[in-house]
């Protein structure tokens, strides 16, 4: 089954991302229990469960801001266990957080504009490397696609700052988007949003996702992954106890036994 009983040739075969035993304790608590998974090429993937259920730090495990205390985490054949976040970026691994994570003294286009330039270069997306260049003279057809799309055309040279929040979710979007990752993990990018909002978020998703990058998606609003995603996981107390198509997933007994609970 995807996402489960993995084992180390299927993960450097088949997966574009993949963990294997991937554990990780905080004290007491095992916020994630032996997982294994993975991630097709171009496979779009959820995960839902409880608040405290370890969605997180399967992502921080994955994403390297997290050191697993047991287990492998592997990207397109290699082991990257050991690798950097900032690593893990030049491999073609972005996410977007929780909290909206963009460069709030910047106009909304220059935050696409920064992320235009480190997608170039390959670099940490900082400020730091804009030393020698003008923000203003990096053009390209997709930093306007994006602000379009996403209905910020009107807010482009306006300060983040300004921005509400889902402004601000839609422009993190962008910029993940923008730097043609291979593999895109989102945290709860629907968190906060308006029905509206969250519609233009998912139509991005389609239009610039879909068959192109391998796309993981962190959601507790789960009917809009319905339509989305080709495969959902369900994670409970750091256990992946259910994975396969949306509906049987959800219809299937042990969902509705540790997640709905329902008897």
């Amino acid at each position: 089954m995807m996402g489960t009983g993995v084992d180390g040739a299927m993960i450097g075969g088949e997966a574009i991302l993949g963990a294997r035993g991937l554990t990780k304790r905080f004290g007491a608590m095992c916020a994630a229990n032996s997982i294994d998974y993975h991630l097709g090429p171009k496979e779009m993937a959820g995960i839902i469960g409880p608040n405290g259920a370890g969605k997180t730090t399967v992502f921080n495990l994955l994403t390297g801001v997290y050191a697993p205390d047991q287990g492998s985490v592997f990207f397109d054949g290699r082991e990257i266990t050991r690798l950097s976040p900032q690593q893990r970026v030049k491999l073609g691994i972005r996410r977007t957080f929780q909290l909206a994570s963009t460069f709030d003294n910047l106009r909304v286009i220059d935050n696409l504009r920064l992320a235009y330039y480190h997608k170039q270069r390959q670099g940490r997306c900082s400020l730091g490397g804009m030393c020698s260049a003008d923000l203003g003279e990096v053009r390209d057809e997709s930093i306007d696609e994006c602000l379009e799309q996403l209905e910020l055309s009107k807010a482009a040279h306006l300060p983040v700052a300004s921005l509400p929040l889902g402004s601000k979710r839609k422009l993190e979007l962008a910029m993940a988007l923008i730097g043609a990752p291979r593999v895109l993990l989102l945290d709860e990018p629907f968190a906060g949003l308006s029905e509206m909002e969250i519609g233009q978020i998912v139509a991005m998703l389609r239009h610039r996702c879909t068959r192109r990058m391998a796309v993981l998606i962190i959601e507790h609003k789960i009917t809009w992954l319905k339509d989305l995603v080709d495969r959902i996981s369900v994670l409970v107390n750091g256990e992946i106890i259910a994975d396969g198509d949306y509906q049987t997933v959800l219809d299937s007994p042990v969902t509705r036994k540790s997640y709905w609970r329902v008897e």
